[in-house]
């Protein structure tokens, strides 16, 4: 369990730092995201590129691994958890949001490559 949240933290502080070999070697051929704004869903290549230009920059990502749940079966595990994250969209607006998230890890010689991920915004207690 311990090694998928290793894998899960990696992903959010690639994208922190904008690193795209990080993303390279962690993100599976095949994966897509859902994107927690829109919905839209990206490919592999587009989300590399996306988050190597910077187009949005997180400035802060917080995770509770406590908090996740982690199921296993066979070589897939799958995450739930919940982020609080900041980031700032092309135009300069600033975004401050959370969201609960689910990342699809598959696992081939013990080591967990990112297939899916999705999140949904949660809006703020009022």
């Amino acid at each position: 369990m311990t090694d998928v949240l290793a894998a899960d933290r990696r992903f959010f502080d690639a994208l922190l730092g904008a690193d795209t070999a990080a993303l390279e070697e962690l993100l599976h051929p095949e994966f897509l995201i859902v994107d927690v704004a829109a919905g839209g869903v990206t490919a592999r290549a587009e989300f590399v590129e996306f988050v190597g230009s910077a187009a949005v920059r997180f400035t802060r990502i917080d995770t509770d691994p406590a908090e996740a749940t982690v199921r296993e079966f066979g070589t897939t595990t799958v995450v739930v958890g919940r982020t609080a994250m900041e980031f700032t969209l092309p135009d300069g607006t600033a975004v401050t949001t959370a969201s609960r998230y689910t990342h699809v890890f598959v696992s081939a010689d013990g080591e967990f490559r990112l297939v899916s991920a999705q999140g949904t915004a949660i809006p703020p207690a009022g």
